[in-house]
């Protein structure tokens, strides 16, 4: 036992020194205002910089494939909404107006977009075409990815994956603790620790991204009618304790009960 506290101590000591809380946005009518614990050795300027990189080869790949669409309607439409999410992500972080912010459209019947740290979005034509989405689902749908950019949640996750590695490293060589065991404390780890930490994130991004959408004059109710379509789109999926993500039945009430307090933004902003 006393082996264990030392290991713990230790662990922890290497731990808070390495960590740094950050709050990576600022107030929100949503209320998202956690703390955030990053390693300072994760910058997020070589973070950002690394997933460009990324973000370019992807591109590049499928442009060399001739799936980079750039020209159709629905290019067009994911641009011009873009650039109205992108003009309001000042007010939640100020730094965020410098970044290299590209949209890119691939032809791919996969449902799924994303936004890479730094402000790089890609959108899978499947999404759009197979939801039959409209403007202020993809306004739902890209708010929630840039929230996802702003809040840094890779950043995040990234610290807290290197602190459970030190952590069971630590443990694993003071303890001598097997294989076998160091592989259910993995289990325990991911379900215990990462996978809840990981649907926070999501909520997070749900609330921003309503807000950010209701900032830049889309209707906030769209982001209850994507989930229903989501729902519908993705029977069979697995269950929420085992995904990083929250059902769609618990995305939709949450949304529901948020979705009041961004109104007044997007009636102003239909005003302007």
């Amino acid at each position: 036992m006393a082996r264990l506290r030392t290991c713990l101590a230790l662990t922890g000591a290497l731990l808070l020194t390495g960590c740094q809380a950050v709050n990576t946005t600022g107030s929100s009518a949503v209320g998202v205002d956690r703390k955030q614990y990053m390693f300072s050795m994760l910058s997020t300027d070589e973070i950002n910089q690394s997933y460009a990189q990324t973000y370019q080869d992807t591109v590049k790949q499928a442009q060399s494939k001739g799936k980079l669409d750039t020209r159709s309607n629905n290019a067009q439409r994911l641009q011009t909404i873009g650039q109205r999410l992108i003009s309001q992500v000042g007010y939640f972080r100020p730094d965020a107006r410098q970044w290299d912010w590209q949209v890119s459209l691939i032809e791919s019947p996969d449902l799924n977009a994303n936004c890479g740290p730094g402000g790089k979005i890609i959108f899978y034509s499947g999404i759009i075409t197979k939801l039959q989405l409209t403007d202020d689902e993809i306004a739902a749908i890209m708010g929630h990815e840039i929230a996802h950019a702003l809040r840094e949640h890779s950043r995040e996750a990234m610290s807290k994956a290197y602190g459970i590695e030190i952590a069971k490293l630590g443990l694993g060589a003071v303890l001598g603790l097997g294989e076998d065991t160091m592989a259910i404390a993995d289990t325990a780890v991911q379900y215990g620790m990462t996978l809840p930490n990981s649907r926070s994130a999501e909520t997070e991004a749900d609330l921003l991204g309503i807000e950010l959408a209701a900032r830049a004059g889309y209707n906030p109710n769209g982001a209850i009618s994507l989930w229903r379509k989501m729902e519908q789109a993705s029977q069979g999926a697995p269950a929420e304790f085992m995904s990083t993500h929250p059902s769609s039945s618990t995305r939709i009430t949450n949304l529901q009960s948020n979705i009041p307090k961004v109104m007044p933004l997007y009636e102003q902003a239909r005003r302007r």
